[in-house]
């Protein structure tokens, strides 16, 4: 399929690393010229999972930034999903594992990065198996987190506490998995599972998801998974999704069961533009092409979607437009986050992109 070129200069930066990545993610900067990174490795030599601090640093003498390690925590299992926080000076990390454990982790950038506290659910009971997808409210002291055992969990946490605190919001008792999670507001959230569902949940009505969106939109053509979900803080009545065979599609809470299908399995016969052929692992609002002039656009169209997918795409979606394709790799583009500190507002500013590469390496983007 053709793809858009890009109307600003970009630049793509490989730092190869020694152990395998299971996800990135930036931290709120301290400083306008201080970035960092909270990176989840695993080394598959000595079996070993950990999250390091990683100090970011664009190095204008040089042709390609650097990558200086700043603090490490030893996770007891490999990292299945992280999500950050951003309440500068510490930034709060959530991190859950395939052995079904949650863990909170507070790093001080004033400091070098040290991760100062931590505090971990993990008792039996809490997941059985791996969790799935976590997402932490922003400025707020609470998480959620989701399995494929069909268990939806609330985690409370106060200061540096060493313990935890959870409840348990559902148990669908492995009839229904979930996958994704995201927050909406400090009371609601969405979730996404399999056959391209999402509910919606409002902890102020317990009892289990107030709607449901339902995946037989795509007419068998397709049965898959929902990877990854976005709300946009200015329009959370859209859940924005990506999952199996290239789909990313969404979902309009004011509209029926009707999905606004950005790329992959259509809902008629004529099939949709497909950017990707296989799983699309992460979706994000690109707020940099479009943050100038949001309140411009209609509340009814989808803002730009950055996605990464198994086979090497990192892009941009825009609706009725051709994609934009920022990276094409030889190997899957695992996980990747937009640097929401430091947006493009002009022409003097610049952006960063930082993902994740099958094969040992970090992307970084900068475009400005």
């Amino acid at each position: 399929m053709a793809f858009a070129e890009s109307q600003n200069p970009l630049r793509v930066h490989r730092i190869p690393q020694s152990r395998y990545i299971d996800a990135v993610r930036w931290l709120s900067p301290v400083s306008p010229s201080d970035r960092f990174a909270a990176i989840a490795y695993f080394d598959a030599d000595t079996n070993s999972p950990s999250i390091e601090i990683a100090y970011v640093d664009p190095n204008p003498q040089s042709s390609s930034p650097t990558l200086t390690p700043q603090s490490s925590w030893t996770s007891p299992s490999r990292i299945s999903s992280l999500k950050t926080a951003h309440s500068t000076p510490q930034p709060l990390l959530a991190a859950a594992t395939f052995s079904g454990s949650l863990h909170i982790l507070a790093s001080d950038l004033i400091n070098g990065g040290v991760m100062e506290s931590e505090a971990t659910v993990s008792e039996l009971g809490f997941h059985s198996g791996p969790v799935s997808a976590v997402d932490l409210r922003e400025g707020g002291t609470e998480c959620v987190s989701v399995g494929e055992d069909g268990r939806v969990n609330l985690v409370s946490f106060v200061g540096d506490s060493s313990k935890l605190s959870y409840r348990r919001i559902f148990d669908a008792n492995g009839l229904v998995g979930y996958t994704a999670v995201k927050w909406a507001s400090p009371s609601e959230f969405a979730t996404g599972g399999y056959g391209f569902g999402i509910q919606w949940w409002d902890q102020r009505t317990p009892g289990g998801p107030v709607l449901q969106f339902k995946g037989n939109w795509c007419q068998g053509k397709t049965s898959g998974i929902v990877h990854s979900i976005d709300i946009h803080p200015s329009r959370k009545h859209t859940c924005l999704a990506g999952g199996s065979s290239g789909t990313v599609f969404a979902w309009d809470r004011r509209a029926a069961q009707q999905p606004i299908v950005l790329s992959g399995a259509g809902t008629g016969e004529a099939p949709n533009s497909l950017l990707s052929e296989s799983e699309v692992w992460e979706v994000q609002y690109d707020r940099y092409t479009r943050r100038s002039n949001i309140s411009n656009i209609s509340s009814t169209r989808i803002l730009p979607v950055m996605i990464c997918s198994e086979d090497g795409i990192l892009a941009v979606i825009e609706q009725g437009e051709e994609p934009l394709e920022l990276l094409a790799e030889p190997c899957a583009i695992n996980s990747f986050d937009i640097d929401q500190q430091n947006p493009s507002l002009d022409c003097n500013t610049v952006q960063n992109v930082i993902c994740s590469l099958e094969w040992e390496s970090l992307a970084i983007l900068t475009r400005s």
